[in-house]
């Protein structure tokens, strides 16, 4: 691999480290207890055919409330339930909450 390739991989990993990082777990904790009703108190869904958070990849989790947000992602079935709840969060809220649920066991 020659250098300018491996310096294009190397800041490119260091660039995206940093926006991963960007979520408070201790913030999300403190958010997360309305998340709980269908996703359970451990990230673990209560509600049969509900996705599991804790443990999920914090990028995911970040693109997916936002796409809800937005209403890029279209809701199926009981998804509706969280478009409504996604509506309501800024960018840091759904930052800190994707930094608390990927921090969890699965």
């Amino acid at each position: 691999m020659n250098k300018a390739k491996l310096a294009t991989l190397i800041f490119g990993l260091a660039a995206s480290s940093v926006v991963l990082g960007a979520g408070d777990p201790a913030a999300g904790q403190a958010k997360a207890a309305v998340c709980a009703a269908c996703h359970g108190a451990d990230g673990k869904a209560v509600i049969p055919g509900y996705p599991n958070l804790a443990g999920q990849n914090e990028l995911y989790l970040v693109n997916s409330m936002k796409a809800y947000r937005s209403g890029d992602r279209k809701p199926v079935g009981n998804g509706a339930v969280m478009a409504g709840q996604a509506a309501a969060l800024s960018d840091a809220d759904i930052e800190n909450l994707a930094a608390y649920f990927a921090a969890m066991a699965n």
